[in-house]
């Protein structure tokens, strides 16, 4: 018999479970860390390589957000949930620097 996790905490610690999150984290971090460090070149005409790692980073979680909600959606369906809302949550707070400084 399967032991599936019974509690937020630990459907957390598994990898699809937090690899998006530090995913959406990262994004945000990259875009901020251009603004701050190098504020004039947000708006070149080029995209530049923090655009093209934010969008990778971004895009590349959603299959693992995919197989999360496939993996244990049926299993622990409010853990999931949960969990599926944070990740979601925190991919906002990627998006929000980009929508505020109209990047």
């Amino acid at each position: 018999m399967h032991q599936y996790p019974n509690s937020v905490l630990l459907l957390s610690k598994k990898p699809s479970a937090f690899v998006p999150m530090v995913m959406s984290l990262a994004a945000a971090l990259a875009v901020l860390g251009t603004v701050v460090f190098s504020p004039g070149s947000m708006h070149s005409a080029d995209e530049g390589t923090t655009a093209h790692v934010y969008q990778l980073l971004m895009a590349g979680q959603v299959p693992v957000l995919i197989y999360f909600v496939i993996r244990w959606l049926p299993r622990v369906p409010r853990q999931t949930l949960w969990i599926l809302v944070l990740q979601i949550l925190v991919a906002l707070v990627a998006l929000v620097p980009v929508y505020l400084l109209g990047l």
